[in-house]
């Protein structure tokens, strides 16, 4: 180890730092000066978005690089998901606070808890090897578990958290089982030295094919989709709206690299073999998905089930195995999190007085109360459901290319059907703000920085629409196009 290996590591070494740091000044500040806590992790993730940027790694200036024996990458790929992470925490922090302050559950750990699962994301985009992949993803869940039931009074909370560590603990083992027979048939934890080994002795090895199988149901889960994503709509319906906020984003970005470094870097010559398996999964995805959220009245339950769709896609610019499909599926992931940050931002918005606006009906009449931001939440429900001009068009756009060029017809055309029956629910939405009257007069009001995070989230679902060819771009370069 030496100072260039930890500076290839800077920007995690300063998250690790400033977590701790946090939980330190807690100790020392009254009650009325906690939001020095929500300074300090503003600036944490400030600082670790430019620490990142003076990197060189960002529009791919320089060759990939490796440390601490090769069990840690730093390439632009990683450089754009971190950047984009930091962006999401930020808009997360911001919405938080505010959910936090209402709901009197504005403490420390849930920054500490927040930073240290940011800490495993950022450790398994850069990880080239299995074990890295473990550790960063034991790191997210651990932290994730904890916030989860981060409500004490919430028993429905406690509730999600138990079904979803046990849940987790058992796809970490299936994982973990997969990886160990992966090392038992190529003799090595390196991501580079795994494919080295599989272009020497072949494909045929069924031990090799195995632990594939295995890791595939591991990056499933983690992914949250169709068979397992039994944990995902418990879980968001449990969690407090300051948690599902990032459980619905960040992590999925996370997700995406992981299967990239493991299938591609690692697994890319069993292409043949993992190509059919996510295949498999997107069209369960894209069907159970779009189907279950038309019968949901709970928003939150809505959202989750529009997630397992949305990654249902995301797997659909990974099985091609090409380069412009894996940037495809980048730029959906990234495009996602803008997406499920704003949408669960409206819902911590129309919160008040420690009730929660969980249920479709909360959304009735939203236009008569605040015009303003009932056109940020139809810009959000118009670009899930992938209606242009909006980003999420575009989004879909590019990974039913992928899945055509792959010539797999048949998985575009029923993705997009089932795309279109899934447009209903969000269109309901907007049903619900503009054509029906309000349960009450209420009016809508938010701090400045929440209004300003909001605006912000909204204009880059539809600038990042209208002008989308930049983050294309970048998604594309990543993979060398």
């Amino acid at each position: 180890m030496n100072s260039a290996q930890l500076l290839l590591a800077a920007p995690e070494i300063w998250v690790l730092a400033m977590a701790g740091v946090i939980a330190i000044v807690d100790l020392f500040l009254r009650e009325e000066r906690r939001g020095i806590i929500h300074l300090l992790a503003m600036l944490t993730i400030i600082f670790a978005a430019i620490i990142t940027f003076r990197g060189g790694f960002l529009l791919d200036g320089v060759p990939t690089a490796n440390a601490f024996k090769d069990l840690f990458i730093r390439d632009s790929m990683g450089d754009v998901l971190k950047v984009f992470s930091f962006i999401l925490m930020g808009m997360i922090f911001i919405y938080s606070k505010y959910h936090l302050r209402n709901f009197n559950m504005f403490r420390s750990d849930f920054y500490t808890l927040s930073l240290e699962a940011l800490l495993g994301v950022m450790l398994l985009i850069s990880a080239n090897s299995m074990l890295m992949i473990y550790l960063g993803l034991e790191l997210i869940s651990l932290s994730v578990y904890a916030l989860v039931a981060f409500d004490r009074e919430s028993g429905r909370g406690s509730e999600a958290a138990m079904k979803y560590f046990v849940l987790g603990s058992v796809a970490s083992g299936i994982l973990l089982y997969g990886m160990s027979m992966i090392y038992g048939a190529t003799g090595s934890l390196l991501l580079p030295d795994i494919a080295e080994a599989i272009r020497v002795q072949g494909t045929d090895d069924i031990l090799l094919v195995f632990g594939l199988v295995f890791v595939v149901v591991g990056i499933a889960f983690k992914f949250g989709v169709v068979p397992f994503h039994m944990w995902i709509p418990d879980v968001y319906e449990g969690a407090p709206p300051a948690v599902t906020l990032f459980i619905s984003s960040v992590p999925k970005l996370a997700a995406f690299a992981m299967a990239y470094r493991f299938l591609s870097s690692g697994l890319g010559d069993l292409h043949v073999h993992w190509q059919g398996m996510l295949a498999t999964l997107a069209v369960l995805s894209i069907v159970v998905g779009n189907l279950a959220a038309i019968m949901q009245t709970n928003i939150k339950r809505m959202l989750a089930y529009s997630t397992i769709s949305h990654m249902g896609f995301v797997l659909l610019g990974l099985l091609p195995g090409t380069a412009y499909g894996y940037g495809a599926a980048m730029y959906y992931v990234i495009v996602y999190g803008i997406m499920s940050v704003a949408s669960f931002g409206m819902i911590i918005l129309l919160s008040a007085r420690g009730v929660e606006a969980e249920n479709l009906e909360d959304f009735k009449g939203l236009n008569q109360r605040s015009p303003f931001y009932a056109a940020i939440m139809g810009l959000v429900m118009f670009s899930m459901a992938g209606i242009p001009p909006m980003v999420g068009f575009f989004a879909k756009l590019m990974v039913l290319k992928a899945v055509i060029e792959a010539g797999m017809l048949w998985l575009a055309v029923t993705a997009v059907v089932f795309a279109v029956i899934g447009a209903f629910y969000y269109l309901r939405i907007i049903k619900y703000m503009y054509f029906d009257d309000p349960e009450h007069e209420t009016p809508i009001t938010a701090p400045v920085d929440f209004g300003a995070a909001l605006t912000l989230n909204g204009a880059m679902i539809l600038g990042l629409g209208m002008f989308s060819s930049s983050l294309i771009a970048i998604c594309m370069t990543s993979f060398g196009l």
